[in-house]
């Protein structure tokens, strides 16, 4: 004879598969009804500030004109995104913005990783807690002040590296106008400035390892760096996986405060991006249509970029972000 629950179990599957996709929605949503009301403010508040606004891409395919609205403004169809691929700087904004990128990808993502490892070790928690809020501190200084920094330190004139070199009887180097600099001055300022943030997310998955791990690492005779390798890293492994895969969906942000600050005609070559392509066209030269043309070209690749990297992450037999 069949268990209560196995019977209250198979009832309930044949309701399900008797009703649509809606009455079971319906039910389901009333069985959680609290966990929804708490959700509440969160869906609200993507619903108004994130989904209404996107009405505006439309302007991608308006020759946009403010004084005419946006219902007054001509249709032109796909006409901006044809000047944005003939744009003779579209491929030289594309080479800076996934360089830039590529560089930090490769030397900024492991550093919050590595930082939030020798944090995780610090036995001492007094000291541990005053680390942690040192290389938190440069997040939370605008890009004005670290380009200022920046140029205090490396300008010709009165950069302070400058002066070391002349007064050791060597010419100045031009830090600030050469381009062969730019790419790894923009992914130094970022590591400066971020690294230490990014080792939040890293120090509470880290926090989440069951110490049983640990133990039992100890009584196979496993070091501290072998700990690390083998209980710690496969432990934030998902985490890692996650925080890489949105990381690729930004391939084609560049922080645009940062890069403009730092931008100068002699580097232009090697500094010109979307975002501050967006920025001359949209806002200095009033094209706003092009200003969204650029916006939607950049969200349709980080779009892609996400969906592949999640494809192949989860063929590789890892867990991807859906």
């Amino acid at each position: 004879m069949q268990e209560p629950n196995a019977l209250a179990n198979m009832k309930l599957t044949k309701r399900r598969q008797a009703t649509g996709f809606w009455p079971r929605l319906g039910i389901r949503m009333l069985q959680y009804k609290y966990m929804y009301f708490l959700a509440l403010p969160g869906i609200i508040y993507f619903i108004l500030f994130k989904f209404v606004p996107m009405w505006g891409l439309l302007i991608a395919f308006k020759d946009y004109n403010p004084f005419s609205g946006f219902w007054g403004s001509p249709w032109v169809g796909g006409k901006h995104f044809e000047s944005l691929f003939s744009d003779n700087n579209f491929y030289i904004m594309l080479r800076n913005t996934f360089s830039i990128n590529l560089i930090g990808l490769v030397f900024m993502f492991p550093l919050p990783i590595l930082l939030a490892l020798m944090l995780n070790e610090v036995r001492h928690e007094a000291f541990k807690r005053f680390n942690q809020s040192i290389v938190y501190l440069p997040h939370f200084l605008s890009w004005v002040v670290v380009a200022s920094m920046t140029f205090f330190i490396l300008s010709t004139d009165v950069g302070i590296v400058n002066k070391l070199i002349t007064g050791s009887g060597r010419e100045s180097v031009a830090f600030l106008t050469n381009p062969n600099y730019f790419w790894g001055m923009i992914t130094a300022q970022n590591m400066w400035k971020e690294a230490g943030w990014g080792t939040i997310i890293f120090l509470a998955a880290m926090a989440g390892v069951d110490p049983q791990r640990y133990e039992a690492a100890v009584v196979d005779g496993a070091s501290r760096w072998r700990q690390i390798w083998h209980v710690t890293l496969p432990a934030i492994r998902p985490t890692i996986i996650i925080l890489l895969i949105l990381r690729l969906g930004h391939m084609v942000d560049i922080g645009f405060e940062q890069v403009l600050l730092m931008q100068n005609p002699l580097v232009l070559s090697v500094s010109e991006v979307f975002d501050t392509y967006a920025y001359t066209h949209g806002i200095l030269k009033g094209q706003i249509s092009a200003g969204v043309t650029v916006g939607m070209f950049k969200g349709f690749v980080g779009l892609v970029l996400v969906l592949v990297s999640n494809y192949v992450v989860k063929k590789l037999g890892h867990e991807g972000i859906y």
